[in-house]
């Protein structure tokens, strides 16, 4: 049965269908379908999701576990050792790697699971009717037969046809790669059009730029345009710098794996050592040089974090963009609603000399009261300050409606009243003024005259300088006989006052800002208000400003010019929304990881753009949908708690690496050296994967380590070239002390093959599990504590390592009972070799303080 409910075909394709035999098809009305019908089609057809989201499960999970090819070669070289007979063997190997796999499962599914319940917290909604009653649903639940509302800053939930529209224009370049927003309306159009050429229909993953729309949905989930192509346009994200660095850790490691199987199988199998367990000991080796537990560390970290920024109020959609946001040192913010409190109030309805005027906010009401487009505070200020004075729209009808968008700055209702028409218009002073040939003053109306406009344009400086927001309000009669409207109707205006609206700082902003710079983010404000609104306001907050850039400025500098000024600047005012982009990528040009903070349709591509978008949870559906993190509260310090989250979950991922490429890799590349000159296996496989599981336990506590607070103090970002040095350094010290090992067993105690098997393993786990205690910390390790998990799990295996050749099951694996005075020496050489990588640590990590001075 298909996944979706389908409903009868038709002869022709449904944007070739009449609207009429349409409802009749999908057995619908203008009210909208039943709500026991719906919730019927949705039961059969289940919900408006594509088939590519798949929920993880927890075979797939762990079926992933052995998909690795040293994990399929251990395997396969267990199964060798099972047809000679080793069945000891065999089944030991095999149960340690289940046991690895288990491990990874456990906390990559859990990791998963609390991941997906974070995402589900943020969801998108979708106005329909449902028996004549507008409700508010998931998109996920829409069915076909669903009338869908839609206005600006909505996503469309699924493919249908344009019932009614008004000034609607749609954003669909994911599906036909137009750049500009395409208008649509009602009507049909022929059966062979293509997706571009389909003007009465909408589709699903496209968002409504402006205008308003009632749509008929007819195809849902994968029957949809975007379902059919979603293989092709569920691209992956651009990889992150941190994505990278792991990509690029994981592929030299591949190589030096493999080379080192195939060198030391052949230099053992020349060496006349039994073939079966030279194959074992050199993929076994390789096992112990992975750091396979990276993924899943990785994973387990990031999940981690996730779960720890939802309790601050941050949840994360991309998981690789906690890093980023740790790595961040320049955020890009509006000022409304994270600087200020975002509850906004009329503080004025004034004519144009200034004056309180009963008029201005009577039309500024109906403006308001009637506008069917995006949904903003300014309007709801309007609505209640008038509902305050008693005013009421009871005796006024709506006529028509020319939506706002973003060129025009503007939005104007048409109303009547008493047999006569009125067009109300309201919006950003300049662009209304253009429009103005009027001026209501104290009298009739007259015309607007040069001196009329510097002295409007005084006032208007003067409120912006007090830190008022500042809109223009026209007007002019219309003729009764005329029903629809459009822009080109807002011409020969009257000019008839102001409206002030204050928005006051938030409480505590300013220490949330001194915060900031403090941990090295760089706060620039981008605003599309005046320079005098948005100075008055970065006085306020105490914010110094360094540089102020216009908009009108930016745009006539080449971009050389602007990567100059976009990192000297800390302010930039009057800004269009299409600006916004070209600011962010010349920041990221200079070499800044940039976040950007918006909530509106038109930051949905800077938000793309930046290495970290963070939306809010009461953004438009374009916006959130774009956006790396959602913040359910409009507040930078929730930010800023979450900036400290993402460089905990980056401290934590990189400790892993420190300690794998420190005891680990030194221990494998001793042990392959020393299979060259011994005449017998220095471990047997089933010893060294016991060892890398043992020493690889303790690592799943490292994603609740404590962190430093130098960690949290300033950006960090993954450098190879610093691993690599880290690889280099502690990875020589550690064979240093594996060869002195070797000496110890070999030359001063004279040690069997088995007692040495016993002795190295015993002080290759010691020195991996101590370590981590060592390098986690660029402090001395007693200085810094580490969390309950990772030590007491580091304690208990560092005495089940001393204690193991002395339990009950050793000779399974090989072992035998050390003399007192080898395990002695054992732990003598141990103690040294931390004591001494604890000095190294502090030259090495004060050699990296010079050279970044230098």
């Amino acid at each position: 049965m298909d996944p979706h409910v389908r409903l009868p075909s038709a002869s022709v394709p449904y944007w070739a269908e009449e609207i009429r035999t349409l409802w009749i098809r999908l057995d619908s009305q203008p009210a909208g379908l039943d709500p026991t019908e719906a919730r019927r089609r949705l039961q059969q057809g289940g919900p408006n999701t594509l088939q590519t989201r798949r929920r993880t499960t927890a075979l797939a999970v762990l079926l992933a576990q052995f998909k690795s090819p040293l994990v399929l070669m251990l395997v396969f070289a267990a199964s060798v050792s099972a047809l000679v007979q080793e069945w000891v063997d065999a089944f030991i190997v095999l149960l340690i790697v289940l046991g690895s796999a288990l491990l990874s499962f456990v906390q990559e599914y859990s990791a998963s699971r609390a991941v997906e319940k974070l995402l589900a917290r943020v969801q998108v909604r979708v106005s329909v009717l449902r028996g004549g009653q507008t409700q508010q649903i998931p998109a996920e639940e829409v069915v076909p037969g669903d009338v869908v509302l839609l206005s600006a800053g909505n996503l469309i939930p699924a493919d249908g046809r344009v019932l009614e529209a008004k000034d609607f224009f749609v954003s669909q370049a994911a599906l036909t790669g137009e750049t500009f927003p395409v208008e649509k309306r009602p009507g049909v159009v022929p059966p062979q059009a293509s997706l571009s050429e389909r003007t009465n229909c909408v589709f699903m993953g496209t968002s409504v730029r402006s205008g308003t729309a009632s749509v008929l949905v007819v195809e849902t989930g994968v029957n949809t345009a975007f379902g059919q192509v979603a293989d092709r346009l569920a691209l992956r994200p651009p990889e992150t710098d941190f994505e990278r660095g792991i990509r690029q850790f994981g592929f030299l490691l591949t190589q030096v794996m493999l080379l080192m199987v195939l060198l030391v199988f052949t230099v053992n199998v020349f060496g006349e050592k039994p073939p079966v367990d030279s194959l074992l000991f050199a993929i076994a080796l390789a096992v112990g040089l992975t750091p396979e537990l990276l993924p899943a560390i990785v994973g387990v970290n990031l999940a981690k974090g996730a779960q720890r920024m939802a309790h601050h109020g941050v949840i994360v959609r991309r998981l690789s963009a906690i890093e980023n946001l740790g790595s961040m040192d320049v955020l890009c913010t509006d000022k409304t609603g994270t600087l200020t409190e975002g509850v906004v109030q009329l503080d004025g309805a004034l004519d144009a000399r200034g004056q309180p005027s009963p008029q201005a906010l009577r039309h500024a009401f109906w403006n308001a009261y009637f506008q069917t487009g995006l949904a903003n505070p300014l309007d709801q200020a309007i609505v209640e300050a008038a509902s305050q004075a008693g005013l009421d729209a009871s005796d006024v009808q709506k006529v028509d409606e020319i939506p706002y968008d973003f060129s025009r700055k503007r939005l104007s209702v048409v109303v009547e009243q008493a047999g006569a028409r009125l067009l109300v218009t309201k919006g950003a002073l300049e662009p209304l003024l253009e429009v103005c040939t009027d001026l209501q003053d104290e009298g009739p109306a007259r015309p607007l005259d040069d001196a009329d406009l510097e002295r409007l344009e005084a006032l208007y400086s003067h409120y912006s300088e007090q830190g008022y927001r500042v809109l223009g309000l026209a007007y002019k009669p219309v003729s009764t006989q005329q029903a629809v409207f459009t822009r080109d109707d807002e011409q020969g205006l009257t000019f008839l006052g102001f409206l002030l609206f204050f928005d006051p700082p938030k409480a505590g902003v300013q220490d949330t800002l001194a915060h900031l710079a403090r941990l090295g983010v760089d706060l620039k404000i981008i605003t599309g208000d005046n320079r005098k609104v948005a100075a008055h306001l970065a006085v306020q907050v105490g914010m110094e400003v360094r540089g102020l850039l216009t908009g009108r400025e930016l745009a006539t500098l080449p971009d050389e010019a602007l990567w100059h000024q976009a990192e000297r600047c800390n302010l930039f005012v009057e800004v269009d929304p299409s600006q916004k982009e070209r600011l962010i990528l010349a920041l990221q040009k200079t070499g800044h990881v940039v976040g950007y903070m918006g909530d509106g349709i038109n930051d949905a591509p800077a938000l793309h753009t930046a290495d970290v978008g963070i939306s809010v949870d009461q953004a438009v559906d374009v916006a959130k949908e774009a956006a790396d993190l959602v913040l359910l509260e409009s507040d930078l310090d929730v930010l800023r708690e979450g900036i400290e989250e993402g460089r905990r979950t980056f401290a934590n991922t990189l400790k892993y690496i420190f300690t794998t490429t420190s005891a680990n890799f030194g221990n494998m590349f001793s042990m392959a050296g020393a299979s060259a000159f011994l005449p017998f296996l220095p471990l047997l496989a089933k010893q060294i994967l016991l060892n890398n599981f043992l020493s690889d336990l303790p690592a799943v506590g490292l994603a609740t380590d404590n962190v430093d607070r130098e960690w949290l103090e300033k950006p960090h970002r993954l450098e190879m070239r610093f691993i690599r040095n880290f690889m280099v350094v502690f990875g020589l010290i550690s064979s240093v002390f594996d060869y002195l090992t070797f000496g110890l067993l070999l030359w001063v105690f004279r040690a069997s093959p088995e007692q040495f098997r016993t002795g190295w393993f015993m002080e290759s786990l010691l020195t991996e599990l101590l370590v981590a205690l060592v390098v986690r910390t660029r402090r001395p390790f007693f200085q810094s504590r580490p969390g309950r998990l990772l030590l007491w799990s580091t304690l208990l295996l560092t005495v089940l390592a001393v204690l193991i050749p002395y339990l009950p099951f050793s000779d399974a694996f090989g072992f035998v009972p050390l003399p007192y005075p080898l395990l002695l020496g054992l732990l003598g050489l141990t103690l040294l070799y931390v004591l001494l990588v604890e000095w190294v640590k502090g030259v090495f990590y004060h050699g990296q303080k010079l050279a970044e001075i230098m």
